[in-house]
């Protein structure tokens, strides 16, 4: 089959590789007919490359068609459509239970001391084969994948892979009173999702901030009051006050993480540890800080006092240093995590009607083919050619 692999920093690259095949009672594999580049695959194509292996195949976000299933395999049969959840997760233990699915106890990395494992991600996470293939082993078939029906396009449902719960989530967990106020730093395919969810939730007020102009557009279309932080730089904090009578947003979601712009010292770090050997890499990265803490610190100020900040983007640094004083006398409930995927799918499902309220069906600003890969992700790092989100067709 074809699949795309990582090679090195900056270098991904579509191989013939071996079809995968089953490897207990309990797995399917799919034929993928849709997989998206996420911005998390950003951080594999720049910063955790000590991570992963050439040769490891990408990708979170799949849906396909089942071809094969496994001896147990019984929720499931050839020919269903599904949505292949980005946390590998069995769907029945403890954690599962509780609903924090990306904390599934019996596919954590204990190597690492990480939670469960993902499609298409480094050592840390398992590193399991990605959807960005043309066909992709899914173990716990009888649990883990999502059936959808047949009929509707595949961007009807494949951000049920990871776009939709994951925003969905940061606006849970950003605990938006009714009517209230939230800051959505980043538009990117999850801030982006994460405000049309905030609006459609019945947040009064959903402040978007972005740097790239299609971006800002896009969001505005939307009923979002955007704020072109090239435009505003450090005076960002007051113009959000100035539209919350003096206090401040009741939520920050922040969409951004690791990679924000800004902190040059802590940009100079991440692309030097990319400089070194593998195992040294791995060291440092695991016991300093290496994260550019600017949107993180933009939350803090921004939102009002006794407010929440819900964390959606990826921070990987180990030792970031963070303004506790500030944290603990502005009152201020800080959440976070990845999505536990399969607990809010039931929450989504029904807004994936005609209807379509989220706008869903024209979310994706791009369609390729799975052989153009390697160019989506340079423009998609780039931030170039209004792409915010692509789905490729393998």
């Amino acid at each position: 089959m074809r699949a795309l692999t990582w090679q090195g920093k900056r270098e991904v690259r579509v191989e013939t590789v071996p079809d995968p095949v089953i490897q207990d009672p309990a797995d399917i594999i799919i034929r993928v007919t849709s997989t998206a580049i996420c911005g998390s695959d950003l951080h594999l194509y720049e910063v955790l490359g000590p991570y992963l292996d050439a040769g490891d195949i990408l990708g979170h976000e799949a849906m396909g068609v089942v071809e094969v299933t496994g001896p147990e395999v019984t929720a499931v049969a050839r020919g269903d459509r599904v949505v292949v959840p980005f946390n590998v997760s069995c769907g029945t233990c403890f954690m599962c239970d509780q609903g924090l699915y990306s904390q599934c106890e019996t596919t954590q990395v204990k190597e690492y001391g990480t939670g469960a494992s993902l499609f298409g991600y480094t050592k840390l996470y398992g590193q399991v084969p990605g959807g960005q293939a043309q066909l992709m082993r899914v173990p716990f078939g009888n649990t883990l994948p999502v059936k959808v029906p047949d009929g509707p396009p595949d961007d009807r449902f494949v951000y049920l892979s990871d776009v939709l719960p994951t925003a969905w989530q940061a606006v849970e967990y950003a605990g938006i009173p009714p009517g209230g106020s939230v800051t959505v730093l980043g538009l990117g395919p999850i801030g982006d999702m994460a405000a049309r969810i905030a609006l459609h939730r019945g947040a009064g007020l959903v402040i978007g901030v972005d740097l790239v102009p299609e971006r800002l557009a896009r969001a505005a279309a939307r009923g979002i009051q955007v704020l072109d932080l090239g435009r505003y730089g450090k005076d960002l904090p007051q113009a959000v006050r100035d539209l919350t009578a003096g206090r401040g947003t009741d939520a920050v979601i922040d969409a951004v993480g690791m990679e924000a712009h800004g902190a040059p010292i802590s940009r100079a770090g991440q692309w030097a540890t990319g400089l070194l050997p593998d195992a040294a890499a791995r060291k440092l990265m695991e016991r300093a800080g290496i994260d550019r803490l600017t949107a993180l610190l933009t939350a803090i100020d921004v939102v009002r006092r006794g407010g929440t900040i819900s964390v959606s983007g990826v921070y990987g640094g180990a030792a970031d240093p963070l303004p506790l004083l500030t944290l603990f006398d502005k009152q201020i409930q800080l959440r976070m995590g990845q999505a536990n995927v399969k607990r809010w799918v039931p929450d989504i499902l029904p807004l994936l009607g005609d209807d379509d309220p989220l706008g869903v069906d024209g979310f994706a600003t791009h369609h390729l083919p799975l052989e153009d890969a390697p160019q989506a992700y340079e423009t998609f790092q780039s931030k170039s050619d209004g792409m915010v989100k692509t789905l490729l067709r393998p």
